[in-house]
């Protein structure tokens, strides 16, 4: 049995904070669960050493025995072997810091009766003799799954909210589950129905419903964060001379004062005329409307009068 160098496994210093442990915890987590890596062996183990390493460091009382192995582990392993000797370690309650690792139903659940701790875990952490094999399975209370699904929402839908029904089957049956979708919803968002997922087993509590949202593309609008962006077309009689021109919004159109001298492409900020801000009432973000001036196709015989004088005029005041 050799040692294991939690601190290495995590890519933290002997002197990590628990916040630093915690970061980087949470960072591999993400990266080797096996729903992210399905059918990789390699990201398995790597999933089960890091949920290992942190059951033990996220623990202030399990990290500070831990520490006092150091190099003394082997004294210790010999100790907890002899005929009635018991453990200088006790299971520890785990979590902390306001995380939790993956429990060990939770990892046999992942990955079946193989046993999620390694022997080093077992003999020094785990109440005796570095047992081998997988421990029995706690039959107790266990919480159901979590669902996800995927929905598309227009953009116009996702401005003012919309509810989903979903069918949720299990167990040979099915039922409706309605879900409400907050306005300002951004694209890839996941919206989450609590307690809407599969049931628990032995009274435990029922999983989640996710909806992970994808919002359509608009003809007219696109959407960078909680703001609008859109062009709009004025004559180039606006652009010189001034006026004003209408702009859509999603609710209803606004007039926009076009100051004389206005360039092509200039760009117009409406403040409050962008999305709703999840969470936050009332506020929105901005619309940015870009200028399209737009040039005649063609003239009639009085335009064209009209700008021969002005192409005239330009002449004589650049001789």
């Amino acid at each position: 049995m050799d040692f294991k160098d939690y601190y290495t496994t995590l890519g933290v210093s002997k002197t990590a904070s628990e916040k630093e442990i915690k970061q980087a915890y949470r960072k591999l987590a993400r990266k080797l669960h096996p729903d992210v890596n399905p059918g990789d062996k390699a990201a398995e183990a790597r999933f089960k050493e890091i949920n290992e390493a942190n059951e033990v460091l996220s623990d202030p009382e399990k990290r500070k025995k831990y520490d006092e192995l150091g190099a003394n582990w082997r004294m210790y392993e010999q100790q907890q072997r002899e005929p009635g000797g018991a453990s200088p370690f006790t299971w520890g309650t785990p979590g902390g810091a306001g995380y939790r690792t993956v429990t060990e139903d939770e990892m046999h659940e992942i990955f079946g009766n193989e046993d999620p701790f390694s022997d080093f875990f077992r003999t020094f952490f785990g109440g005796g003799g570095g047992q081998q094999g997988p421990r029995p399975r706690n039959r107790g209370k266990q919480k159901g799954r979590d669902i996800e699904h995927e929905i598309e929402l227009t953009l116009d839908e996702a401005f003012h909210g919309a509810t989903r029904r979903m069918a949720i089957k299990e167990g040979g049956h099915a039922r409706s589950v309605d879900v409400r979708i907050p306005p300002g919803v951004k694209d890839g968002s996941r919206v989450r129905a609590a307690g809407e997922g599969e049931s628990g087993t032995s009274g435990g509590a029922a999983g989640d419903l996710y909806l992970r949202v994808h919002v359509l593309p608009h003809q007219v609008f696109e959407r960078k964060g909680n703001d609008l962006h859109s062009r709009v077309g004025v004559p180039v009689t606006t652009a010189i001379l001034g006026g004003e021109a209408q702009v859509p919004t999603i609710t209803s159109p606004v007039r926009l004062k076009i100051p004389e001298g206005t360039q092509n492409g200039q760009v117009f900020r409406l403040k409050g005329h962008g999305m709703p801000v999840v969470g936050k009432p009332g506020e929105r973000g901005d619309l940015y409307a870009t200028l399209d001036v737009q040039l005649p196709r063609s003239l009639s015989k009085e335009q064209r009068e009209h700008y021969e004088a002005l192409k005239k005029l330009d002449a004589g005041q650049h001789k």
